[in-house]
């Protein structure tokens, strides 16, 4: 493996870019794209590449960077206000499909798949990340960490982030938030038992404690005791110096719901307490992958504002992807939780033993409680558009639309994790 290094933080863009118009908004905001087939590429020229999925997105992709074109708008372009200029967005070179199966009956997008060279470059940069700067995880774990495939996820994820210094920010966090995970919480160590305590004080390395000269240097030598916080700190280091004053403040309240989330499922854990379905869908909206799309400007290279993202149509957009991905990845991890001692909550246990349905038909009717969220995300989002038709709020409506897509994808892809119970 070649010697790497720690990259640079990220350009900041204080600009954002312009963008399309707020009519068709819903077929912009999923082009048709047919999941790639086993076959030869085309050659270079032939013409076939208006075929590909995976060059349909680059020219998406390219669209969205050079912003609109036309007299009088060389200024709105995102990719000139780079210092020094960034090079043009690469279209990436068609790349194997990758295998897994989607839920039968589950609503979504496929997607193209992602540039292989960056998945390389992302996955290379994380796992020195990961066991040089963090020393995140034991020689015991790697076998788990690389199947995690993180960087694949992160690239399919943000289709329009202009460099991969902008992709390594949503992937340390993304790592950071799945240690706290695993070892506060569940796989590797994790319990209910004084999680409250564990997650203050993690949730420090990201939201700074502010104390007299006496006791700061306790919390600062804390930072280092365990791997999520080393995790949580270095990331949110790297984050900061690339994200606006704002952009930091929602990413951290993200964060505080997240971990709302999870203590909200500890004492359920401890209590022994079955919630109601509506319950659960409610601790979801806490314990789900909203910090994760809600950074789309950030990787993307520019800034939504603070008052149109605080809008409560936009919060309900925001709301609705995250729980609509949340629920994905209850479907996904289905089998792999039943595996798992004891009970393990998600939406298929709970619908069968609050409405006495059998397992098949629960898992089913949660496959039903997906499409509908994911359906009144996209007519919010398309709402949104008419409402408030920013160049900016589309394209940061466009950057949360393919996370979930992207989200999907990575958990369909992912059999080194996830397989589909037999219900079919």
């Amino acid at each position: 493996m070649p010697e790497a290094v720690p990259d640079a933080p990220a350009p900041a863009v204080q600009d954002p870019p312009s963008a399309p118009s707020a009519p068709g908004f819903l077929t912009a905001l999923h082009p048709p794209v047919g999941i790639p087939h086993p076959s030869p590429a085309p050659a270079p020229g032939s013409g076939d590449e208006a075929a590909s999925g995976t060059t349909t997105a680059g020219s998406s992709l390219q669209r969205i960077l050079c912003g609109p074109t036309g007299l009088g708008t060389t200024s709105l372009s995102l990719a000139g206000r780079y210092e020094p200029p960034l090079p043009a967005p690469q279209v990436p070179a068609p790349a194997a499909p990758a295998a897994g199966g989607a839920v039968p009956g589950l609503y979504h997008h496929p997607v193209p798949e992602p540039d292989p060279a960056r998945v390389e470059e992302v996955s290379r940069r994380i796992k020195h990340w990961a066991e040089e700067e963090v020393q995140l995880y034991p020689e015991e774990w790697e076998a788990q960490f690389d199947g995690f495939s993180v960087g694949r996820y992160m690239v399919v994820c943000h289709p329009d982030a202009p460099t991969v210094d902008h992709l390594m920010l949503a992937t340390r966090l993304m790592v950071a938030e799945n240690a706290v995970d695993d070892c506060y919480c569940e796989d590797h160590g994790g319990s209910p038992v004084g999680l409250g305590g564990r997650l203050l004080l993690a949730h420090t390395a990201i939201d700074p404690f502010h104390s007299t000269a006496e006791y700061t240097p306790a919390w600062q030598e804390s930072l280092g005791s365990d791997a999520p916080r080393r995790a949580y700190r270095s990331a949110m280091d790297y984050f900061v110096r690339a994200a606006t004053p704002s952009q930091t403040d929602r990413y951290r309240h993200d964060m505080a719901r997240l971990h709302m989330g999870y203590l909200a499922e500890a004492a359920w854990a401890q209590t022994d307490h079955l919630p109601q379905v509506w319950e659960y869908l409610a601790m979801r909206q806490f314990n789900n992958f909203r910090p994760c799309p809600t950074i789309t400007d950030t990787v993307g290279g520019y800034e939504l504002p603070a008052d149109l993202h605080a809008r409560p149509d936009m919060q309900r957009v925001i709301a609705l992807a995250g729980n609509a991905t949340t629920i994905v990845n209850d479907l996904y991890s289905y089998t792999k939780e039943l595996d798992s001692p004891g009970r393990h909550l998600n939406l298929p246990v709970v619908i069968a033993e609050r409405e006495r349905l059998s397992e098949r038909d629960a898992y089913l009717k949660a496959i039903e409680v997906h499409n509908e969220l994911q359906h009144a995300f996209e007519a919010a989002a398309a709402d949104l558009t008419e409402a408030c038709p920013l160049p900016t709020v589309l394209r940061f409506l466009k950057g949360v639309a393919a996370w979930v897509d992207g989200n999907h994808d990575w958990h369909r892809t992912n059999t080194y994790r996830y397989s589909l119970p037999d219900f079919w």
